[in-house]
């Protein structure tokens, strides 16, 4: 996918990652709806990409994604500021054990709840060009964080979620790839303040720190360029991408299909 017009929307985008993702996208030429709860953040950054890219190029949405409300009224926004969607970086995401039931609702059901709506606008189906759904999941979607049940629990949902929405997509002609970004641990916030968020699991940062300690550290910059491959490659459809500071591989799941 030639990214130069495109329109994209990103959640979590004020910070981190998100905001890794928002600048590379606008690089490349598409369009950028950030959508955050962090107004501050989202505005100061939208501020900072007027002087680079010029207004038009941005929107910022102040939107939680656990409201089905705030999310449709966003999406619309966008479609109708930009003419349409054809990219969606499902990013937002909270890492902490104690607040668990929050964790399921911004980790998955905030997923699934961008996906359903987004697809209104983007599947082929109802009226949408097709397009792209890349959702950050993490490597403790592939494997378990010790510290971390409920975070995993919710990674593990979001690339199975991801990899079944892919092949939903093609069967049905959605026109839409869908694919899952998994990296490592990554210098953000969230990584920062692992140790004070593991409640009931908090004897278990040491090992937490020491996985960090063996797999590195991945900067927001080489987490977002990951996730431009599988925005722009066409080939990719229902991938969970593993990205560590080593190097970066496509997951083999079993087949299961007949």
């Amino acid at each position: 996918m030639e990214l130069n017009g495109k329109i994209a929307v990103v959640t979590g985008a004020a910070l981190g990652i998100g905001k890794a993702i928002t600048e590379i996208l606008l690089k490349n030429g598409a369009k950028v709806a950030l959508l955050d709860v962090n107004e501050t953040a989202g505005k100061s950054l939208k501020e900072a990409l007027d002087k680079q890219y010029g207004q038009e190029r941005t929107l910022f949405l102040n939107c939680n994604v656990e409201s089905e409300e705030q999310i449709k009224a966003a999406f619309q926004k966008t479609a109708d500021n930009f003419g349409g969607i054809d990219i969606l970086c499902n990013n937002a995401g909270i890492l902490n054990e104690t607040t668990w039931e929050k964790t399921v609702s911004i980790n998955l059901v905030g997923v699934i709840r961008g996906t359903y709506l987004a697809l209104e606008h983007m599947s082929k189906l109802s009226g949408g060009r097709g397009g792209v759904i890349v959702n950050t999941a993490s490597m403790a979607g592939l494997g378990p964080l010790l510290s971390c049940p409920v975070y995993t629990a919710t990674k593990h949902g979001v690339i199975g979620f991801t990899r079944a929405m892919a092949a939903a997509s093609t069967a049905s002609g959605y026109g839409v790839r869908f694919n899952a970004l998994c990296p490592g641990f990554v210098q953000t916030d969230l990584f920062t303040t692992i140790p004070s968020k593991l409640g009931q699991f908090s004897h278990l940062a040491d090992a937490t720190e020491k996985l960090a300690e063996k797999f590195g550290i991945l900067t927001v910059s080489e987490v977002a360029e990951s996730l431009l491959e599988l925005v722009t490659d066409e080939t990719k459809n229902g991938e969970a991408f593993l990205v560590f500071p080593q190097g970066k591989k496509y997951v083999t799941f079993p087949s299961f299909s007949s």
